[in-house]
């Protein structure tokens, strides 16, 4: 019999145990960081899973900046679930502080790394400056992490040493996301641990649709939606032509804050979409975001992660990420000039929740003129701009300067890159005959503990919400 999960206690030499310590990603959708130590004959294998920023917040700045809570040195290996800055963001401090392992994730995940990185250098070097502190790490510690990257393609089963197996399930979140099942071998049963990384919203745009979970038996999983249910997907569309309508007939301005990997590509294809399909008049599209359009090729390299309908498209000539009023905004002085285009125009920049980048320019220009929409189509972290204007706040402060908010504010919530509540409760029951326990993790605390409820009574699986630090140990 293998007892349920308890909290850290004094074990047997002879007992095989496996530990999982929450690290970060715990009430917070942002800084996943999960550390799981098999314990075996008196050796400990000690294995990583994400290692992100926390975003949005002056406490993220302190979390990003405090020691690991773990010797970065007795990591022997990093599993990456996908390149989104809050799964990825601290590697290079990882390397800086003696992390000399393997680094693991889908080559996907590695091409799109390489220039998620190497921006967020940009940032963490300015904010040091500008702070007079040590950054985090520098540009020696993030070429020293690819070094120590390894990657490995969905649905092969890959050997991490000890007897310790890996197995990479498309998680259809981004391009590349995985989860990771650990196959370990535990007092003569091979048990089966599985971290979900973000689990997208399927059907998504572009790519295919999360993959199930059956014969997993501990699980820690997302749940940024975990307390409520997105609008249905068969609207979306239809919500986002009618945006467009609403802005040529307005001669104003559509502005989308817009993260950089997977929700611009996937807004990109469905405005093409539209425009291909003769359902919308077409206007001039501006893509400013220098990092977003250094990774449209990277989704154009990956054709065999999309779904039927972005593959049937592409494969009858349409350039799904690619339209001839799209503008690809290069230099700052390109991005300065949108303001003196005509209107109508759509305006998609980053960051996705309005805490840094171009975006913040042109809310500045467009946000106090009641011809403009400001369209929301992804999550808004608590203490962001973004989720201040989406909430309603009537004045804000965008760059020391006071803007009032006459801008129409609007939500497509079936665009969300993550599954709602519902969603991830049936992705669950996929596993509900052998799993054992299911740990709730990267959400909001309400978010986060009304799913551990539903799961609990609706289907009577053994859930539970850890906390930040916490070790629980398995034997």
């Amino acid at each position: 019999m293998f007892p349920s999960a308890q909290k850290k206690s004094v074990n047997t030499e002879t007992q095989e145990s496996a530990e999982i310590t929450f690290c970060g990603g715990v009430s917070s959708v942002t800084g996943a960081n999960f550390l799981l130590n098999i314990k075996k004959q008196g050796t400990q294998k000690k294995i990583l899973v994400d290692c992100g920023m926390e975003q949005g917040s002056e406490k993220a700045k302190i979390y990003n900046a405090s020691p690991f809570i773990f010797d970065p040195k007795e990591i022997e290996i990093l599993l990456v679930t996908h390149a989104h800055m809050d799964h990825i963001g601290l590697i290079p401090k990882l390397v800086r502080h003696g992390f000399r392992g393997v680094i693991y994730s889908t080559p996907e995940t590695r091409d799109l790394c390489v220039f998620m990185l190497d921006d967020a250098l940009k940032l963490v070097t300015q904010e040091a400056e500008e702070h007079h502190v040590d950054p985090l790490y520098e540009a020696e510690d993030l070429k020293l992490a690819f070094t120590l990257w390894k990657t490995i393609p969905y649905h092969t089963e890959f050997s991490l040493g000890d007897d310790v197996n890996v197995y990479l399930k498309d998680a259809g979140h981004v391009l590349g996301s995985s989860m990771f099942e650990i196959r370990v071998p535990l007092n003569g049963i091979t048990r089966k641990f599985l971290f979900t990384g973000d689990l997208g919203n399927s059907p998504c745009p572009i790519l295919k649709d999360t993959e199930s979970i059956e014969g997993v038996d501990y699980v820690v999983m997302e749940s940024v939606y975990g307390d409520r249910n997105h609008e249905d997907k068969a609207e979306r569309l239809q919500k986002l032509q009618m945006n467009i309508e609403d802005i040529i007939e307005r001669n104003g301005v559509l502005l989308i804050p817009s993260f950089s990997l997977e929700k611009t590509q996937e807004v990109l294809f469905e405005i093409n979409k539209l425009f291909e399909d003769g359902h919308v008049r077409e206007i001039p599209v501006y893509l400013d975001s220098p990092l977003a359009s250094k990774l449209l090729p990277i989704y154009k390299k990956y054709t065999k992660d999309y779904n039927k309908e972005a593959t049937d498209r592409r494969m009858k000539g349409d350039d799904i990420l690619n339209f001839k009023t799209l503008k690809i905004i290069g230099s700052a002085e390109e991005s300065k000039a949108i303001k003196f285009s005509k209107n109508p125009k759509i305006i998609m920049a980053g960051s996705g929740m309005s805490t840094g980048g171009r975006i913040m320019h042109h809310e500045l220009n467009y946000l106090d003129d009641d011809n403009t929409i400001i369209l929301f189509m992804g999550f808004q972290a608590l203490g962001t701009l973004g989720r201040q204007i989406r909430d309603g706040e009537k004045n804000v402060r965008i760059y020391n300067h006071d803007v009032h908010i006459r801008a129409e504010i609007r939500t497509i919530d079936g665009y969300s890159g993550h599954k709602d509540s519902d969603n991830l409760q049936e992705f669950v029951s996929t596993a509900a005959d052998t799993v054992k326990k299911i740990f709730v993790t990267m959400g909001e605390t309400k978010s986060a503990l009304f799913l551990v409820q539903r799961l609990r009574d609706y289907q009577g699986l053994d859930a539970m919400h850890p906390e930040q630090g916490q070790t629980i140990v398995l034997h």
